[in-house]
């Protein structure tokens, strides 16, 4: 047996061990008192199924009781551990619309950006050095934007400071993630949708370590589109704000480099390749969803281009018919 399907099978039984935990049947007897004893007991020894099951209890049975805001609120924690991220979200939005005037629902707010902020961080991702900035961006947008609506509304709430600091790393993905985009473009020779990218970088990222790579991107397309006033009013701003950038070499601009990625280790290098391919279906092995955007946003940014200024196209060769092709073509 290949190391491949040894890999399937301890997975497939990873799962089936896992989703071979029943809920606890509790007691119909039990207090409120009671229920909330068992689920804080189990919060505490880490068993957050078991704690799940008790304040759903809690919940259900008791829902005007003294403790059941409190236990919806350790519901979405609870949900949180237990890497039911979506249970998670759905748990704190609801809180959020029952008591928008509770003294703790900054907690909700900010456990539904932790969602989104954990949502794009699977189980490998946890343990194998890959680079966050190269994946699609959808999840930390939306936590960037449950984050700023936490520190937006409640600027004085114990969680704004990690929210802030989270919000800072976020801030700088998705500017890499931006750089990268633009640096697809310019091995696709769309120079004017990288230069716009490279200035939307700079536009709407200030103060993160992309900026300069923004400002090599507008030099690059630029100089490619022989806008160059342009080129040299970027390259001026890159030469004076950042003169270590890898573009430039003695201060003269050589060629734009790609966005700097963190050496994988061994570890990835052995195993990425391969679980890939036990983990993903076949139709997705090829192409991921950042490169599929990527690519429908080349595709509009080619269309946009002006008639005189587009590449050539290869013609397409003509389809060979059905006879054509069982005959090899000797009657063509």
């Amino acid at each position: 047996m290949s190391i491949k399907h040894l890999l399937l099978v301890g997975l497939l039984s990873l799962l089936a061990a896992c989703s071979s935990n029943k809920a606890t049947v509790l007691d119909e007897s039990l207090s409120e008192s009671e229920l909330y004893a068992i689920a804080q007991k189990n919060l505490d020894a880490n068993n957050y199924s078991l704690a799940i099951d008790s304040l759903r209890a809690l919940e259900s049975r008791y829902p005007f009781g003294r403790f059941a805001e409190q236990a919806q609120l350790e519901l979405i924690y609870a949900y949180y551990q237990s890497l039911e991220l979506e249970a998670a979200k759905s748990s704190a939005d609801r809180f959020i619309r029952l008591h928008p005037q509770h003294a703790d629902v900054d907690y909700a707010y900010y456990m539904r950006g932790m969602t989104s902020f954990t949502r794009d961080r699977g189980l490998f991702e946890r343990f194998l050095p890959l680079d966050m900035t190269r994946r699609d961006p959808g999840a930390a947008r939306d936590s960037f934007n449950e984050f700023a609506q936490l520190v937006s509304r409640y600027p004085n709430s114990r969680y704004a400071p990690d929210a802030r600091l989270r919000m800072v790393y976020l801030r700088n993905l998705l500017a890499s993630y931006d750089a990268h985009v633009g640096h697809y473009y310019l091995k696709r020779g769309a120079y004017i949708a990288a230069a716009n990218r490279g200035r939307y970088i700079v536009e709407n990222f200030q103060q993160t370590p992309a900026v300069g790579d923004g400002l090599a991107l507008m030099v690059e397309g630029y100089r490619q589109l022989a806008l160059d006033d342009l080129a040299d009013n970027a390259l001026l701003t890159l030469q004076t704000n950042y003169p270590e950038h890898p573009s430039l070499k003695n201060g003269e601009f050589r060629h734009h480099v790609e966005p700097a990625q963190r050496d994988a280790g061994w570890v990835e290098s052995m195993t990425v390749g391969l679980l890939d391919k036990v983990l993903t279906p076949p139709s997705m092995n090829r192409e991921t969803q950042m490169e599929r955007e990527m690519e429908q946003q080349y595709q509009n940014a080619l269309t946009a281009l002006p008639r005189d200024i587009r590449a050539p196209q290869r013609e397409e060769a003509p389809k060979r018919s059905i006879w054509s092709r069982l005959t090899f073509g000797l009657f063509d």
